[in-house]
């Protein structure tokens, strides 16, 4: 299907409607608006992840590694313009051709978890997001793949999603963890540990 974009701003969206990919006018805070326009967030922080990676690609042990990632994260970027189409998309206004989630999507974020995790240390406690400025982009990312699932679920519980999205992005964020952990491992950097009993700091 091809596109040409001639002008960025259309003004048909002033009176706070906005069209879906069918043609119908809902309001812009739609949960179907609310799940693509959260997922499309996540796409631009995964974005700037890749950014983050690329100024730091000289701290990885094997250079291999940076191209890895950044071929992961490229991927990931062009799939959720595809989960966001089919949110901006309702059920019965899909053509036969469109791309959407399909099962072996999940299927393979799962792999990447279990192939990222493999040589990962075992959890022994809670992480906060840091360690890399790579790895902490990717702990904002999984974040916002949370939000946008629960977006997802609230979309879901009004009108049809196929069921798919939601799983999707509850799969992503696991795979988001997982590689922001690979990353700090395999840059040497420390993972920051949840300390419970962390002191008070001082004050000026």
């Amino acid at each position: 299907m091809s596109m040409r974009i001639t002008r960025v701003y259309t003004r048909s969206g002033d009176d706070g409607h906005t069209g879906l990919v069918g043609g119908q006018r809902v309001p812009k805070t739609n949960p179907r608006i609310q799940a693509y326009g959260t997922t499309d967030e996540l796409a631009s922080f995964i974005g700037w992840a890749r950014q983050e990676l690329a100024a730091e690609r000289d701290l990885l042990k094997v250079p291999a590694d940076a191209e890895l990632i950044d071929k992961l994260l490229e991927y990931l970027g062009n799939k959720l313009f595809t989960l966001g189409g089919d949110l901006a998309t309702r059920i019965e206004d899909r053509h036969p051709m469109m791309p959407v989630i399909v099962d072996e999507d999940i299927a393979w974020l799962e792999q990447v978890c279990d192939r990222y995790n493999e040589p990962l240390p075992p959890l022994k406690d809670f992480i906060l997001p840091g360690g890399s400025r790579t790895a902490a982009a990717l702990h904002v990312a999984r974040t916002i793949a949370r939000r946008a699932e629960r977006e997802v679920l609230h979309l879901q519980a009004v009108e049809d999603t196929a069921g798919l999205p939601g799983r999707y992005l509850n799969r992503l964020s696991d795979a988001l963890f997982v590689v922001a952990r690979w990353v700090n491992h395999r840059m040497g950097i420390a993972e920051v540990i949840w300390r419970r009993d962390l002191a008070v700091p001082p004050l000026p």
